[in-house]
């Protein structure tokens, strides 16, 4: 029988409030194979693990249990403690009488029978235990950063720093993202362009760093160290490499579409640049808007062309490269506001997002920076603005708050009233939210300096009578109804993860919450990592956040990206799956399940009465497998099993909770 430890913790009174901690560890000395319990006020602090290491080896201990918080937060702290005093790392086992015990109980009595009960059963699962041991795997020293807005720069400058390769790659002809269309940035009001572009052309210009645009992630197959990427590198019809980036071929294009960069406010060629500090800055042509290119005529961008570079018989490129991590930072998407029939998003042209007043405002958008009305080019005197459009709004789907909003309709208020001095601004709001460096300040200085309204209450309705738009709300401090009527209604639409969020993940293998969000795997340890070892998260693609914070995720990601890639090899983890193929009856139920296909159908040869027959079986790759358990669960045959989690070790507490 194995010689067991048992070690509770009170958490400071976080479990000692609800539990009696010395309780739980007196009656656990009378459990089966238990030959030393205490408690203890930290068990996770140094003194705490000093005492569980002494226990060790005074007491030949072959396992023990800890009686604390939740795994997922020291069950690594507890293993490593155990290997420091030569013991298995695996034969620890942490039960959690925080969170699913004391947390949920206000009697004292119940939660110290519970934590008793729960500590047993941990006890019996550490009497099944065996010694688990991990194995290496080697690792590709290049990098993959998906997305090349602000944070995906960010984190692919770094890393290349660090000294590692680097393949950039973007959707978008250009670098850039939303940041681009931004014309400044708040609090400091300073020129997004003058931040952005820098940091853009740094990143063409770093020898490590290979960038790709216009072009998309496919597939992705291996494991953390080693990840296969299937990248679609979809037709420009213009060979960049004999490009000089000269602009004759948008100059003499005959067709004119609406601009997307512009938020569909000014025009483009069909060969175009999509603004002008784009990087790369050469030209790609619209094939659904190319004349040529549909029916066979003009041509004019291929004649005028002085180094040949327009190619109408380019195809899409797809190319599979290895990599050893990956860097997400696929941002975000600005909110429908089209869903807010009642204030007219969509039909009345004078109703814009905070986007499109970015690109009015911008000395390089449609008007020149002159802020003007959509419908008939006028200046704007009154200017209503709406936050938590899209934000805040359960019955629209989206009860998060996207945080940037406030701080950028403080901006825009400001930079109006710069603008347009006899201007006024009325700004409805449920609450302000300013939590950053210097925000407070700005908004007050929008309030006292800029004579900016703010009226607390939502807006029921905008419609429009003649040339103005009539909007009504309520006063929420005051107490009554509100009409204004204005000139130019700005709706502060929130922020969507981006439409083929879900899609990426499934092909990574990572998880999202039910908005579409890319989720950590711990919100305070882990925020930039993910389940799937080898894949951090970088900017808004994780959830709505301004330009400081992507920045700073991004450095942080880059950072856990170039920490794996310093490795020679890596440790894969212990407890994966296995199949026991004499079970196996090949259905495939768990290569459907896996998260993060690690299972795939194999064929093997067996001999049966004298002779051979195939039949195909599972065979789990060890690299991807996270341990989950999901194909375990999913077995009709309990073929699949979970080293550390196994059917004996599973049952074996379910019957010392039983017996009693």
């Amino acid at each position: 029988m194995k010689r067991i430890g048992v070690f509770v913790c009170h958490c400071g009174t976080n479990i000692a409030n609800t539990v009696d901690c010395a309780n739980v560890a007196e009656v656990a000395k009378d459990f089966p194979g238990v030959v030393y319990s205490c408690d203890y006020k930290y068990m996770c602090s140094e003194p705490g693990q000093v005492m569980i290491q002494e226990a060790i080896r005074e007491h030949n201990l072959d396992g023990y249990v800890v009686a604390a918080c939740s795994p997922r937060m020291h069950e690594p702290t507890f293993r490593k403690c155990a290997e420091r005093a030569g013991m298995n790392p695996y034969m620890v086992e942490q039960v959690n009488i925080r969170e699913q015990c004391s947390w949920v109980h206000a009697d004292k009595t119940k939660g110290t029978g519970k934590s008793i009960d729960i500590t047993r059963m941990g006890v019996a699962k550490v009497a099944q235990n065996e010694p688990l041991f991990s194995t290496t795997i080697p690792v590709t020293k290049r990098a993959l950063v998906i997305g090349a807005g602000i944070a995906g720069i960010q984190a692919a400058i770094d890393i290349a720093d660090a000294g590692y390769p680097v393949t950039l790659l973007d959707r978008e002809h250009s670098m850039g993202g939303k940041m681009a269309q931004v014309d400044k940035t708040f609090p400091t009001l300073d020129c997004s362009a003058c931040i952005l572009t820098p940091k853009m052309v740094e990143a063409a210009q770093h020898p490590n760093i290979e960038i790709v645009t216009y072009a998309e992630v496919e597939a992705v197959d291996g494991f953390v160290g080693n990840f296969d990427v299937t990248i679609r590198k979809k037709a420009r019809y213009v060979d960049v490499n004999k490009c000089t980036g000269c602009g004759l071929c948008s100059e003499k294009c005959p067709k004119k579409v609406a601009s997307e960069f512009e938020m569909n406010l000014g025009t483009r060629k069909a060969i175009y640049v999509p603004f002008p500090q784009a990087v790369p800055n050469k030209p790609v042509i619209d094939a659904k808007n190319c004349r040529f290119l549909l029916d066979g005529k003009c041509g004019v961008c291929k004649k005028v062309c002085p180094t040949g570079a327009v190619d109408y018989e380019q195809k899409d490129e797809v190319i599979v490269e290895r990599f050893g991590s990956i860097v997400v930072a696929t941002g975000f998407e600005q909110f429908d506001i089209s869903k807010y029939e009642e204030y007219g998003a969509g039909r009345i042209p004078d109703v814009i997002t905070g986007l499109h007043l970015e690109r009015l405002m911008n000395a390089s958008g449609p008007t020149m920076g002159k802020i003007k009305r959509p419908s008939d080019g006028k200046v704007p005197e009154k200017i209503v603005f709406i936050k938590c459009v899209g934000s805040r709004d359960e019955a629209k789907g989206r009860p998060y708050c996207s945080r940037a909003c406030c701080m950028y309709v403080a901006k825009h208020a400001t930079l109006i009233k710069e603008k347009i001095p006899t201007s006024k601004s009325y700004i409805f709001y449920m609450d302000v939210r300013t939590a950053g460096k210097n925000y407070e300040e700005f908004y007050a200085r929008t309030q006292n300096e800029y004579d900016a309204q703010y009226i607390r209450g939502r807006v029921s309705k905008i419609f429009q009578v003649g040339d103005k738009l009539i909007v009504r709300g309520e006063d929420s401090l005051l107490g009554r109804p509100v009409e204004i009527e204005a000139d130019l209604v700005v709706l502060a639409a929130g922020m969507d993860p981006q439409q083929d969020a879900k899609d990426l993940a499934r092909t990574l293998g990572i998880s999202y919450d039910q908005h579409g969000w890319f989720t950590e795997a711990h919100p305070k340890l882990r925020p930039v990592e993910t389940h799937t070892a080898g894949i951090f998260l970088a900017g808004a693609c994780q959830g709505p956040k301004d330009i400081p914070d992507s920045v700073a995720q991004a450095s942080a990601a880059a950072v856990k990206a170039a920490g794996l890639l310093s490795k020679k090899e890596l440790t894969a983890e212990a407890q994966t799956a296995g199949c026991n193929e004499a079970y196996c009856s090949g259905c495939g139920l768990c290569v459907a399940i896996c998260p993060y296909k690690a299972i795939e159908l194999k064929r093997i040869s067996e001999r049966v009465h004298g002779g051979t027959r195939e039949r195909q079986v599972s065979s789990v790759n060890q690299g991807l497998c996270q341990g989950c358990g999901a194909c375990s669960v999913a077995c009709p045959s309990s073929a699949m099993n979970l080293k550390g989690f196994s059917n004996d070790q599973i049952l074996a507490e379910v019957d010392a909770l039983c017996q009693r």
